[in-house]
């Protein structure tokens, strides 16, 4: 992909002296827009009188039928909300462990367990209960009164009250109530000549004001920007263009991604805790049976601490502290994370859809490249134009003129009359007129006193008044090809006040954000793919990506919905597609919903209300800065910055945390897969079993150790992360195994080499059982050698003082009972130490040797064989589709070669 610094307008061709005969039409640019469907029952009921309207009556009967002109929302209670934070596989393991405390009476241990619980939930609602309702600021977008004619008079009331049939007066700068037909008749039913100029970017993304006559709809939530018309009500509350965009976010509340792998990790735990601890409790009632050991009560309060020692209770703190560690240094960087796990989900996106228009764009018309003709300048046509504009007037289009010149002719800038330019003198002006559609201006030029016309318009208009020019039709039509809309400049010749001559051709283009280019690239070097997606016209679309350094494949939005093709062959589309244009909210969704379905992680940015949905529906919806109410209830990140550079920030910052919290899960896994793999084996065989104070202590001290890892050193990948699950589990078992191994020598050479006494020997086995598998965490930081990125000293320092405070009780017989001595307790740190360099070798091979497939046949499952067979058949296809692009591209360069030797 193109860096952005290099990529040049396409220039239009110089104008001759020759060919003005007028003989090459201008191209009308068709504007494609999504049409709303009314159905027969529906359109009866639309033709009311316009100056009489609906009587009190109907409206109530209407009112029954189609409910009240407004979003109907569901709110949830907070304590419903708060409770759903105790809820998923590893909060029910946790509170087993609460119950399991109180039943055997460990006091001590309940309270801290049940404390963990409750500040994971506070974490998670704290953050997330900033974040405001989408429906609510849906219901603020919507307009509040409106003018509307009942009984024969034109009353003002609530909007909510609208029903379809009902006609109402928009006027400059009303927000249109409710969707509806224009007219083309006036408040009281006079004819209007003019268009309806309306504001509909934050619905559709089309960056332009649209001109609507006769028969057009126009959308509830847009704007009036110029112009006065009634019009009858069509679709009112949720059946508007605005109330899908509501249902659609209704429908998006689905489990998030994160939640999902952490119920993966804690039905694994679960269910090995389960089955061990279950067949120990077994073994023991019926190996002792008779027996004091073999009472019920007694074998379970073994198992239970057992249980109890094995489940992860900070696992959830853990991760909650990291994402919000995170979420708090991105809100330094003015990125405010509204869904805690969000941050974590970024750290995973491949593909990142953006709105265009506000989002890649400013959302503002600006003065673009001209096509000047007649040796004039770029200064020349500004100054014409800035003549020609009239004050004050609110429209895009002349803002855009007036603000170009303001900021690049000098004679603009210190003025002390803001309307005067200095050096000139309008002495007439004729605004803007639907028939002529141009302004005129007749200028003194003070300096010699003499008086000169310019007139700006239309293209074909201003072509036509200056007797024909088939350079300017061509480059109009080259320009509108790009999607720029261009507006013809005209001055008379000196000593005439008739005879026009050509200045040239403004373009005016919606520009791309300053750093947007950079953006998408910075995030394509990142592995993620940047797809546009907008309500706006191809051609606008296309130009764009192209100034932006993006792919052209720009596709409209037919492709989406095209009846004759599978789901699969549309997602192929989406994933292949550098864009979608013509898109309404529905397609947005859709998009991120098929992609989705492919098991992508996708991202969404954007600003306006047509947004929403997609914004609720993807992974990580971001919205950014200047965005509607909508957009920001809708998201789960909202950039306070302009521009996306802060996006690359987001994604560099989720990929730091991602990296720690799969760092500590591996660990914890790891952790508790060689507990009960030890336990397990050594209740069995020999029904050897430590004191719970020290599997207690065992559990909390390395919890507690393990919370620094919040602002541990992180290896950033290059590329997308993934939990891959399988691999996790699979090498937590290895490693899981290997520190088993460990333990039983530890055990065995204690016991029978050195014939240590009993109470020594739970000291020494509870010593190794908190060091060496805590020293992994020092390997599992990364997934290449441990010495590639060195921890953090906070970090260091926190995991090493646990286990030097528990080589000192050890030492000591503090709590333990008898003193082990520090040579045992050197030596065992030694080991430790020395296993977890060793453990770091099995990890980087595993790493190195991995993949789906080797898991897939390992443990084959129905899931995992299509999955496996899928995979398989994309590539072919991907394979043979790359291979005709490089064929295409083999071709387009050969022929290119050709043209240059033959020029």
């Amino acid at each position: 992909m193109s860096d952005k610094n290099d990529i040049q307008l396409q220039p239009v061709p110089p104008a001759s002296k020759e060919g003005k005969v007028g003989n090459v039409e201008i191209e009308e640019q068709v504007h494609h827009e999504h049409v709303e469907e009314i159905s027969p029952e529906l359109e009866v009921l639309l033709h009311t009188d316009p100056l009489q309207g609906l009587s009190d009556d109907e409206v109530a009967r209407r009112l029954e039928t189609f409910g009240r002109n407004e979003l109907i929302e569901k709110k949830r209670h907070p304590l419903l909300k708060f409770l759903s934070y105790f809820t998923g596989a590893i909060a029910y393991l946790i509170e087993i462990a609460v119950i399991f405390s109180a039943v055997v009476g460990d006091w001590a241990d309940f309270g801290i367990i049940l404390a963990l619980l409750f500040i994971n939930a506070t974490i998670g609602f704290v953050e997330e209960a900033k974040a405001e309702s989408a429906l609510d600021a849906l219901k603020q977008t919507l307009a509040l009164k409106t003018r509307c004619w009942r009984n024969g008079h034109l009353v003002e009331f609530d909007t909510a009250e609208l029903v379809p049939g009902d006609i109402i007066v928009l006027r400059l700068g009303d927000i249109i109530p409710a969707d509806g037909r224009l007219l083309g008749i006036g408040a009281t039913g006079e004819a209007t000549e003019g268009d309806l100029m309306v504001d509909q970017s934050a619905l559709t993304g089309e960056s332009l004001p649209l001109a609507k006559n006769k028969g057009a709809t126009v959308y509830s939530s847009s704007i009036v920007k110029q112009g006065q018309q009634m019009a009858v009500v069509t679709k009112t509350g949720g059946d508007t263009f605005i109330g899908r965009a509501a249902g659609l976010m209704a429908v998006a509340t689905e489990e998030g991604h994160f939640q999902k792998i952490i119920n993966r990790i804690g039905n694994f735990l679960i269910l090995i805790t389960v089955v061990l601890v279950l067949i120990i409790m077994i073994y023991l009632l019926v190996k002792n049976r008779g027996t004091d050991k073999g009472q019920f009560k007694h074998v379970l309060e073994q198992v239970l601490v057992l249980t109890i020692a094995a489940i992860p209770v900070g696992l959830p703190t853990v991760m909650s502290v990291t994402m919000a560690m995170g979420a708090k240094e991105l809100a330094l960087r003015k990125v405010i994370v509204k869904r805690l796990t969000a941050v974590e989900e970024m750290a995973s996106v491949s593909v990142l859809c953006s709105d265009k228009t506000g989002t890649l764009t400013l959302n503002e018309l600006t003065f673009d490249e001209p096509y000047l003709t007649n040796s004039y300048t770029s200064n020349d046509i500004l100054l014409y134009s800035y003549l020609a504009a009239e004050p004050g007037a609110n429209d895009p289009i002349e803002f855009a003129v007036r603000t170009a010149a303001e900021e690049q002719l000098d004679v603009l800038k210190d003025r002390t009359h803001k309307h005067d330019v200095p050096g000139y003198k309008v002495t007439s002006f004729l605004p803007f007129n639907p028939s002529t559609k141009m302004t005129q201006a007749t200028v003194m030029k003070l300096d010699t006193q003499q008086s000169f016309k310019v007139a700006k318009g239309a293209p074909q208009v201003i072509i036509r008044l200056v007797g024909g020019d088939d350079d300017a039709a061509r480059a109009v039509n080259a320009l509108a090809k790009r999607g720029l809309r261009a507006l013809g400049v005209a001055r008379t010749k000196p000593g005439s006040l008739e005879d026009y001559e050509l200045v040239g051709m403004i373009s005016l283009i919606d520009p791309p954000r300053p750093d947007s280019g950079e953006t998408i690239r910075r995030c394509n070097d990142m592995g993620v793919d940047v797809k546009m997606i907008t309500g706006d016209q191809q051609i606008i679309a296309k130009e764009v990506a192209h100034r932006l350094g993006m792919g052209r494949v720009i596709l409209d939005a037919g492709h989406l919905v095209d009846a004759d093709k599978s789901d699969e062959e549309i997602t192929e589309h989406c994933i292949r597609a550098d864009g979608f244009a013509q898109v309404i909210p529905e397609h947005k969704y859709r998009v991120v919903e098929l992609l989705q379905n492919r098991g992508i992680l996708v991202g969404m940015t954007g600003d306006g209300v047509n947004d929403a949905p997609a914004l609720k529906k993807a992974n990580v919806g971001i919205a950014v800065h200047g965005c509607t109410d909508a957009a920001r209830s809708a998201a789960d990140i909202v950039l306070l910055a302009p521009g996306l550079s802060t996006i690359v920030d987001g994604l560099m910052t989720s990929r730091a945390i991602f990296q720690r919290m799969r760092s500590y899960a591996l660990y914890r896994i790891t952790s508790t897969v060689h507990f009960l793999m030890f336990f397990f084996c050594i209740t069995m065989a020999l029904e050897w079993r430590m004191k719970p104070i020290l599997l207690i202590l065992i559990c909390i001290l390395n919890d507690a150790a393990t919370l620094v890892i919040s602002v541990d050193n992180a290896k950033i990948s290059a590329h997308p992360d993934k939990w891959r699950i399988g691999q996790l589990i699979f090498l937590s078992i290895v490693l899981g195994a290997l520190l088993t191994t460990l333990s039983f020598a530890h055990f065995f050479v204690a016991r029978d080499v050195f014939h240590v006494e009993d109470d020594v020997l739970e000291a020494i086995m509870y010593l190794h059982i908190s060091s060496a598998p805590h020293f992994v965490i020092f390997s599992t930081r990364l997934s290449g050698y441990f010495w590639e990125n060195m921890p953090s000293p906070i970090f260091f320092i926190a995991v090493m003082g646990t286990q030097v405070f528990a080589m000192l009780i050890c030492v000591y017989g503090i709590i333990v009972g008898q003193p082990i001595g520090w040579l045992w307790g050197i030596a065992i740190i030694g080991i430790s130490l020395a296993y977890f360099v060793f453990l770091d070798f099995v990890k980087v091979f595993i790493f190195r040797h991995w993949n789906f497939e080797f898991t897939a046949h390992a443990w084959p499952t129905k899931v995992r064989k299509e999955k496996l067979a899928a995979r398989k058949v994309r590539a072919i296809q991907q394979q043979r589709v790359w291979t005709a692009i490089s064929s295409v591209r083999q071709i387009g360069a050969k022929i290119k070669a050709l043209e240059a030797f033959k020029g």
